[in-house]
């Protein structure tokens, strides 16, 4: 449950802009009071999403994702409730308040709050630093010299150390932190002697933040023959290596556009990249990609290109993802670098663009590149050598499930190995494991509409489309969503035409709907017909986000009082049928057996002559 206030809710849902928010992940276009594009939460060519800036929420008619801007950061960015109400705050500068809440849990927020603002102070002095300071000219040479301009270096808040010993240790402390404030925000660190002193010296510093672009800490790079190369803040309530993605902050949007995350090793390889155009890349800090970076992938790409370096480091990281990424939703993909050189080696040499481009362009499956690999190290000039590369590849193949892909390397294999296909495949089956990659999303217009009926919504455009069917993680009874699309059909055409549409809502009964959310829509709108967004309640998002996409729907369904007659006659006779069924099964129910049938069959005839 969320600590702030209803009014502060309200004022979040008022006052973020719904379309900057949803631009962010998808283009689009004004329509009349609507906003279209493609739909940011799953695959189409044709626009079936829709923003009403005016109410402050969307809805997807193809896969039936929608509700309002609280929502919409919820789903895209794997957020809770309260953290997407403080994120939406804090982008655009709604002053928020909360109920009174656990005293351990507000000393917390409090504290962790402080951390977060002695990073922002000392980020900004050491970017003001790199830019202003003769001491750190050498930095700014080295990183003008790597090709990367001070618009980008700007960008990404890019700043420099001192090589004092106490430059942020004082300047915190005059700003009012304390020294376990600043220590534990991973500024300074104890001395031996006594005292503490700052962490990062004579360094080039970036600053790693979280995708709400709040700073966590510093990754940091001596100049000079200084050791180690590259030092991180250390780990702390705040900032986990493996939770977060350098670069996320300003690739997430990007990446969500593009359906796909360029993942690379290093800072300065996300800045080559971004500057040249591939705004969607991001670093692992480190050669290993973990479980916790992947889900954080998984709310904005549908797959992921490592383009790690070229080195035996670089592979081995590459090899371990693939048992980090197990069945999951990402598809992961290699694109291989030039022996010895990373991306921003790539991007800085002669038609690096070029070379980059078609690097990601060529990328391949990551099972495609293991069995590559395990080929490329073995051993191929023996038979004994073979049989160990074709021992380690079968389990690999074998896992990849039966598919194009696995049929081509199959043979790729057995032709580096001078084998006939047929023992790669039988190996494949006596060393694999089996599994396979999961099913794909099966698109909405898959699902049939209800038996003998045609249930379509208007586009607007002077063509039809069927109405959405329920979503991907929906779990219906067989035959239940051709039910469901009539019932939401009716109360949208109620809510499109009030006038006609209040005779329905008032005969209508909690037996013809099929779901809660339904059942709790139509007791809202007996009251509210007229406007139903109007005083939406804020605790109960059930009923908001169903009321929204009931509205959503009214505004391409052509409502006339025929369509609503028929619709409404399906549903009673759905009730009927209920009722037949368990008269069938009572005892001395006879006589009610029969008027109960000779009611469907008239229904019957009336459905055959409106349809």
């Amino acid at each position: 449950m969320s600590n702030f206030t209803t009014e502060t809710i309200e004022q979040v849902r008022e006052g973020a802009d719904i379309v900057e928010v949803v631009s962010a992940y998808t283009d689009l276009r004004r329509q009349g009071e609507r906003f279209v594009g493609l739909c940011p939460f799953h695959d189409e060519r044709t626009p079936s999403f829709s923003v009403k800036p005016r109410d402050g929420f969307y809805y997807c008619f193809g896969c039936e994702a929608g509700g309002d801007t609280i929502r919409f950061v919820q789903e895209k960015e794997s957020l809770s409730f309260p953290d997407a109400v403080e994120a939406l705050a804090d982008r655009f500068g709604i002053e928020v308040t909360r109920e009174q809440e656990d005293p351990q849990a507000e000393e917390r927020r409090r504290r962790l709050g402080r951390l977060g603002q002695a990073l922002e102070r000392a980020a900004a002095f050491y970017e003001a630093f790199l830019w202003n300071s003769s001491e750190a000219a050498k930095a700014r040479d080295y990183l003008l010299g790597r090709k990367l301009s001070e618009e980008t270096l700007r960008a990404f808040g890019v700043g420099y150390a001192p090589s004092g010993w106490d430059s942020v240790l004082v300047r915190g402390q005059r700003a009012g932190f304390i020294v376990p404030e600043l220590q534990a925000a991973g500024l300074v660190i104890p001395g031996q002697k006594g005292g503490h002193y700052d962490v990062f010296r004579s360094r080039i510093t970036f600053p790693i933040r979280d995708r709400r672009g709040r700073a966590l800490g510093f990754g940091a790079r001596a100049m000079g023959e200084a050791m180690p190369k590259y030092k991180n803040t250390a780990e702390s309530d705040l900032y986990r290596k493996g939770r977060t993605l350098y670069g996320i902050d300003r690739a997430k949007g990007p990446i969500a556009r593009a359906g796909r995350a360029v993942v690379v090793e290093g800072y300065t390889d996300v800045l080559a990249l971004h500057q040249a155009g591939t705004d969607n890349a991001v670093a692992v800090m480190g050669t290993a990609i973990t479980p916790e970076q992947l889900k954080l992938l998984t709310g904005y790409a549908e797959e992921v290109v490592l383009a790690l370096d070229a080195d035996r480091a670089g592979t081995a990281a590459m090899l371990r993802a693939q048992r980090v990424a197990g069945s999951g939703k990402l598809r992961m993909l290699v694109a291989s670098m030039p022996e010895g050189e990373d991306p921003a080696d790539v991007l800085g040499g002669v038609d690096g663009a070029k070379r980059l481009e078609a690097a990601l362009g060529g990328a391949v499956d990551l099972p495609v590149f293991h069995v590559r690999s395990i080929l490329a190290d073995a051993d191929l000039e023996t038979p004994p050598g073979r049989d160990r590369a074709l021992d380690e590849a079968a389990p690999v193949l074998a896992a990849m499930g039966e598919t194009i892909t696995q049929s081509e390397l199959i043979r790729e294999v057995a032709d580096k190995l001078d084998a006939d296909p047929s023992l790669v495949v039988t190996r494949m089956r006596q060393g694999g494991r089996g599994g396979g990659r999961p099913p794909t999303r099966r698109s909405p217009q898959a699902d049939s509409a209800e038996p003998g009926t045609a249930v379509t919504v208007g586009r607007g455009d002077g063509e039809s489309r069927p109405v959405a069917t329920a979503p991907p993680t929906a779990t219906v009874e067989p035959g239940s969503a051709g039910h469901e699309r009539r019932e939401e059909t009716l109360l949208a055409m109620c809510i499109a035409a009030p006038k006609i549409g209040a005779g329905y809502v008032a005969r209508l009964t909690p037996e013809h709907l099929s779901t809660a959310a339904s059942r709790k829509a139509l007791d809202w709108l007996r009251e509210h017909l007229v406007d139903p967004l109007a005083e939406l309640p804020a605790d109960d998002e059930e009923l908001a986000g169903e009321v929204r996409r009931l509205t959503m729907l009214a505004d391409r369904e052509p409502a006339t009082e025929a369509s609503m007659e028929v619709s409404w006659m399906i549903l009673e006779r759905r009730r009927l049928e209920s009722e037949i069924t368990a008269a069938t099964e009572a005892e001395g129910a006879t006589a009610e057996l029969v008027a109960l049938q000779r009611e469907r069959a008239t229904l019957d005839a009336q459905i055959r002559r409106g349809v």
